[in-house]
């Protein structure tokens, strides 16, 4: 959350900042508030580790080129709080939230709790969502699925699991198995589930999961699958054979997010026009996002330098940055920087492996926030990693200091907190 933005301010001085997974405090407020969860559009519910977001951007951009009216609700915000909720397509205006926050304190004062920032968050977001018309509501997990604040909703219309990972060790514990069974407690009792390709653990955790409750589930890999190829994506399952464009946005692991969204899509019955538009529409920032305005990147064009931002921050996405640079430079060599910063929260060493196989020089940043690592503490966690690391005083530095060493391909990455920062500076790039 950036301290600029005054919604974000509000909610940390009014509710406790703190992860206490329960829905008890839920409940209760959503039931003073007359039960908003229960009024929303058909539900599509979306939990896993990587991947929500993008798969969220891939489906609300089929269903609206179907002509179809989207509520969507996804986290965290970049640089404004309202980029948390869409309603009927549009972000949340000012007045709206801010009256919706009223009526989320008023609720809490009737039940006597006091609900942490999302699960407030998530309150204003159903009672927005319950009051304007839509025919579909695409709502993303915050963290786990079971005893997430999104899951007071009853039988979603449709569930989605996207690839799951160790992250949030501290909430979810180190084993796969338990981050599994976490974002299977999405899955209700009859209503159908797409779910991604999966490490053959955590499939096994879901696929009981959806056996006990009688869930219809296709799976990619079995029911469905989906590559690149010839420059587009191509997706297949036993009833159809799609050629569809390539997705709009970057990397190899975008094409598995986006043939899950294709596998969501037909679930719904939308056309195949209107996947093939949504791919190619679909904008979802600081994923493997090229900068082209602002500042920054302004510095980097100078000097004729690509100026990229990914706010991937577990070990599953520094894989997957790897393997996105990796075929870029594949395609067009270039001399690398990695600008990185992270959450002290967030596992160091698993994000930092990854990254000693680009062969990048590696500049170390801190950023606005109280749990950020050190810069100069997480150069040395770099180096121990076997990467070429110094840490710098911020972005801007970092980026000179890289383009005077003779970077032409820079990327930000490590956290979604550092690239609202850096999108700040960039305000044609991000939802206004």
């Amino acid at each position: 959350m950036t301290a600029a933005d005054p919604f974000s301010r509000r909610l940390l001085e009014r509710h406790p900042q703190k992860i206490d997974l329960s829905l008890d405090r839920m409940r209760a407020v959503c039931r003073a508030l007359g039960d908003p969860q229960d009024r929303l559009p058909p539900v599509v519910h979306v939990a896993g580790t990587n991947g929500k977001g993008s798969t969220v951007a891939f489906l609300r951009a089929m269903a609206e080129a179907a002509g179809l009216t989207v509520h969507a609700y996804t986290s965290p915000h970049l640089v404004r709080f309202n980029e948390r909720i869409r309603l009927a397509g549009t972000l949340i205006d000012n007045a709206t939230l801010a009256a919706a926050l009223d009526a989320v304190e008023a609720a809490e004062r009737r039940s006597g709790v006091r609900a942490t920032v999302f699960e407030a968050t998530t309150a204003a977001a159903f009672l927005t969502m319950a009051e304007i018309p839509a025919d579909l509501a695409l709502i993303e997990v915050g963290l786990g699925g079971s005893l997430d604040a999104t899951n007071v909703i009853g039988r979603p219309l449709l569930s989605v699991i996207t690839p799951v990972d160790l992250d949030h060790a501290e909430f979810l514990g180190p084993h796969l198995e338990g981050v599994a069974a976490e974002k299977a407690g999405i899955l209700k009792p009859g209503a159908p589930a797409v779910i991604a390709r999966q490490a053959e653990v955590a499939m096994a955790v879901i696929a009981r999961r959806a056996e006990q409750l009688h869930v219809p589930m296709r799976t990619m890999g079995e029911h469905f699958d989906a590559w690149g190829e010839r420059g587009g994506l191509v997706f297949q399952d036993d009833a159809c054979f799609l050629d569809l464009p390539a997705p709009a946005l970057v990397g190899p692991h975008q094409i598995d997010n986006a043939g899950l969204a294709v596998a969501a899509a037909l679930e719904l019955d939308l056309p195949g026009e209107a996947i093939a538009d949504g791919l190619t529409e679909a904008h979802w920032p600081a994923r493997m996002q090229r900068l082209t305005g602002g500042p920054l990147a302004e510095m980097a064009t100078r000097l004729d330098a690509e100026l990229w931002l990914d706010g991937g921050h577990n070990p599953h996405a520094a894989r997957a940055l790897v393997e996105t640079v990796a075929e870029r430079h594949a395609r067009s060599p270039r001399p690398l920087a990695l600008i990185v910063g992270l959450l002290t929260s967030k596992d160091a060493a698993g994000f930092l492996g990854p990254l000693a196989d680009l062969n990048a020089r590696v500049l170390t940043v801190s950023f606005e926030s109280g749990t950020a690592w050190d810069a100069r503490d997480l150069a040395d966690q770099a180096r121990a990693s076997g990467l070429d690391a110094d840490a710098s005083p911020g972005v801007e530095a970092a980026l000179h200091q890289a383009l005077v060493e003779g970077a032409r391909r820079i990327v930000i990455c490590g956290s979604l907190y550092l690239a609202g920062e850096v999108l700040v500076l960039s305000p044609d790039t991000w939802p206004v």
